[in-house]
């Protein structure tokens, strides 16, 4: 519920001494920024009492109405602009705005802070703070950032910010299982896991790109990071086992997350469900390990000289999502739930989450047993990676492909000794 001016009390003596002290030393630690900047305009005083001005101002709008406050940003706005226009009288003068503005914003987090929202106040002169001090970095990341990769922002901009609200997020169609909203936004993952993928090797090491990009992925999608890096894997020194490397850490920090959400959703059956889960994560691990280890001696860089356009593949790997969804719902439909293991492959197929945390709440519900609980779980990651390894297949060229398909090899291998033999 939101409140207006006129429905806040006058602060206490002591709530009143917190947001002045809060505001002032917010100030300070803008300034002080600004201060070893050496910015001629405003230092750590400045901003000091820019930010009490504002809390002040908040304060004579409780007990007078908004226009005070409007009335004090107006006033702190014509001096910024003066001093603006002082400052292009100089003989080599400063044309950037940034230390105006930032004296803005300061006011604004003042006013803030006296109205009550104290931690949103810190959180703004944080960011304000982090930012202004990250001029440098900022500004060569932007240099580094070609017109083609620009325009796959862009698009991925068009995907998930302009396109993907507009459709509808409700169940229809067959089954009633295609839901817009969520098929689109594997597209908009594919696309712009693809664009994490290439920037990450942009600006980070290679091996290091590849790590950070493969548990990105693994948190996000690992089965849309698999997907756009088949497809990336068709250009020329691409570096297909670096690529496979990614998608084998995404898909051992599937289990992680897997184990996380056992964890959460039934905590009082973690014991039991928790290691067979946990043997699985340590084995898929290793793994991984191996291969990177293998990529290692390929001496590859992980980053392309071009940014990837993923839309098409994107829009037929949505397609082909739509499509396991209408199949597993069918085989639901006609072969019925009694057969547990089998909705747990099923489920898998496209989607972990669904299938770990339903389990584990059947679990802590008691209409399963833990034994058979953690066994489905595992049942449906072992799909998951045929169903991405199938998809590498048919998508990726043999340098991805070959290594790729070891791993997941071996991590099956691995997951099928622990369902057969597990006590």
């Amino acid at each position: 519920m939101t409140l207006a001016l006129a429905d806040l009390s006058m602060p206490a003596t002591p709530e009143l001494l917190k947001s002045l002290g809060l505001s002032l030393g917010l100030g300070l630690l803008v300034g002080l920024q600004r201060e070893w900047a050496q910015n001629g305009n405003a230092g750590i005083r400045t901003f000091a009492l820019i930010t009490v001005f504002g809390a002040l101002s908040g304060l004579l709008g409780i007990a007078s109405g908004a226009w005070t406050i409007a009335a004090g940003f107006i006033g702190l706005t014509s001096i910024v602009v003066l001093g603006h226009l002082a400052e292009l009288k100089r003989k080599d003068p400063d044309l950037g705005l940034t230390t105006e503005v930032a004296m803005l914003v300061m006011f604004a987090t003042g006013v803030a802070a006296m109205l009550g929202h104290r931690v949103e106040s810190v959180i703004v002169a944080g960011g304000v703070m982090v930012l202004l001090h990250s001029k440098d970095p900022l500004h060569d990341m932007v240099a580094r950032i070609g017109r083609n990769d620009l325009r796959e922002i862009a698009r991925l901009v068009l995907l998930g910010l302009v396109i993907l609200p507009l459709l509808p997020n409700r169940e229809m169609g067959f089954f009633g299982v295609l839901n817009p909203f969520s098929i689109w936004l594997m597209v908009t993952l594919i696309v712009g896991m693809s664009l994490t993928a290439y920037l990450v090797g942009k600006f980070v090491d290679g091996k290091k790109g590849a790590v950070l990009t493969g548990v990105l992925g693994g948190m996000i999608s690992s089965t849309a990071t698999t997907a756009s890096l088949a497809r990336r894997s068709r250009e020329e020194g691409s570096g297909g086992i670096l690529l496979a490397v990614v998608v084998t850490i995404a898909s051992t920090v599937v289990f992680v997350r897997v184990t996380v959400e056992v964890a959460v959703a039934a905590p009082g059956q973690a014991k039991e469900l928790l290691p067979p889960l946990l043997a699985m994560m340590a084995w898929c691990s290793l793994v991984g390990a191996v291969l990177y280890r293998f990529s290692s001696k390929s001496g590859l860089a992980f980053a392309g000289d071009k940014a990837p356009s993923e839309l098409r593949s994107a829009i037929v790997f949505g397609l082909l999502y739509a499509a396991v969804l209408v199949v597993v719902a069918a085989a639901r439909e006609y072969l019925g739930e009694s057969g547990l293991y089998l909705a747990a492959l099923l489920s898998g197929l496209t989607d972990m989450d669904a299938i770990t945390l339903s389990t584990a709440k059947l679990v802590g519900s008691g209409h399963i047993e833990s034994d058979t609980g953690w066994r489905m779980i595992l049942v449906g990651g072992l799909a998951n990676l045929v169903f991405k390894g199938g998809m590498a297949a048919l998508l990726g060229t043999g340098d991805f492909v070959r290594p790729l398909l070891c791993g997941f090899g071996a991590m099956l291998a691995g997951g099928v000794g622990i369902l057969l033999l597990w006590p």
